[in-house]
């Protein structure tokens, strides 16, 4: 079993343990962020040369699976952390030692391009205010997605869309600001961040659209858009799992009112639940067999766009199952479920939101049916 592996099977019961606080608190609690850092799980795609762990993508997502069994909402935290930290590879050296080289360090942020960065001779400067920056509160460096200008017109890329980049800000330079009032995932602390005429050196700034990584390794040749949306994936796959689990636990004991047999024993909760474990074992089937063809394409130099988009079909049809699949539980609990002392309502809540970020979000189907069906497509997002 790979370091990483370990380390989450070792930490997963601690952090189902303070499940409840980190939803309460509306945030990885400070002290959990500490030893998920100390155990290198934010740190899990950062190159190898800085001290990482530059995991093969199934390890990362087995990993991100068996922390959102514990708590889907800390899981997402080291989700998004651990998809920022990728950009280490696109970095200089200069600047990716300084932000990675410290193995406490973590880094969030929000990929989509909220701000506006003003060209300024060798720098930019930055300001916007960016939405779901999950994490963030634990976070030494942030990044924010920015459009760029040039004298005030809005640098275009070849597709005619706008040219934008990941800024690297230090935390220091962003207010944090607390918007996170939501109906699951409360424990990310996904609120928004802003930030005012920041400047910052322009090479200290990221696109996965534009850029060649300056890692050799097949972790960098990977689609960066399908680690990300498959990691959404995962940790929605591991709060289905937990879900299941979690009404297996109930159904041996509770019976209905009237009845003298537990839930496990009736028919129709037998039917339902299988249906429910075969959907989603399927799911993660299909998001395994894409992983393992893309890893193989990306050892060997060149991923197709068959490839690309059949990532990101997996990556939805696997988060948007789990939410079906959380909710057959739930429904299945009956009333049991609707009090928040029973585990199985924060892991509905949580199954759908999780289905609201946009690299899952329905859209996906269509770019890639695009794709699928042979049509002509803008592939930049894949």
């Amino acid at each position: 079993m790979s370091a990483i592996l370990t380390a989450a099977r070792d930490l997963a019961p601690v952090i189902a343990g303070r499940a409840a606080d980190t939803e309460a608190q509306r945030r990885l609690p400070a002290d959990l962020a500490a030893q998920i850092a100390a155990a290198g799980l934010f740190r899990m795609a950062v190159p190898r040369r800085l001290g990482g762990a530059e995991a093969p993508p199934a390890d990362i997502l087995t990993a991100l699976e068996i922390l959102g069994q514990a708590d889907a909402a800390t899981g997402w935290c080291v989700m998004i952390a651990g998809t920022t930290a990728l950009a280490a590879a696109w970095l200089p050296d200069h600047h990716a030692e300084a932000i990675f080289a410290d193995p406490a360090a973590i880094t969030g942020g929000v990929f989509a391009p909220m701000g506006k960065a003003i060209v300024d001779g060798d720098d930019f400067i930055v300001s916007g205010r960016w939405a779901w920056a999950s994490g963030s509160a634990n976070c030494q460096w942030l990044i924010g997605g920015a459009v760029i200008l040039d004298d005030g017109v809005m640098r275009t890329l070849p597709n005619g869309g706008p040219d934008h980049r990941m800024m690297f800000m230090p935390a220091s330079s962003v207010e944090l600001i607390d918007t996170w009032d939501t109906l699951g995932m409360r424990g990310t602390g996904s609120g928004d961040m802003a930030a005012s005429n920041v400047r910052i050196p322009a090479d200290r700034s990221v696109s996965f659209m534009t850029d060649a990584p300056r890692d050799p390794g097949p972790l960098y040749a990977f689609p960066p858009f399908g680690l990300l949306a498959l990691g959404i994936a995962a940790v929605a796959s591991g709060n289905a799992l937990a879900a299941l689990a979690d009404f297996r636990a109930l159904a041996t004991a509770k019976k209905a009112a009237g009845s003298s047999r537990t839930l496990a024993e009736r028919g129709t909760v037998q039917s339902d639940y299988a249906r429910a474990e075969a959907d989603l074992h399927a799911a993660r089937a299909l998001a395994d067999v894409s992983v393992a063809r893309a890893w193989a394409e990306a050892q060997s130099g060149a991923l197709s766009l068959d490839t690309r988009a059949r990532l990101r079909l997996a990556a939805t049809h696997l988060t948007r199952t789990a939410a079906e699949v959380t909710r057959t539980a739930y429904d299945l609990a009956g009333g049991t479920a609707v009090y928040t002392s029973h585990p199985l309502q924060r892991r509905l809540r949580d199954a759908h939101v999780a289905t609201q970020h946009m690299m899952i979000a329905p859209p996906t189907w269509e770019l890639t049916g695009r794709v699928l069906l042979g049509l002509p497509t803008d592939a930049t997002a894949l």
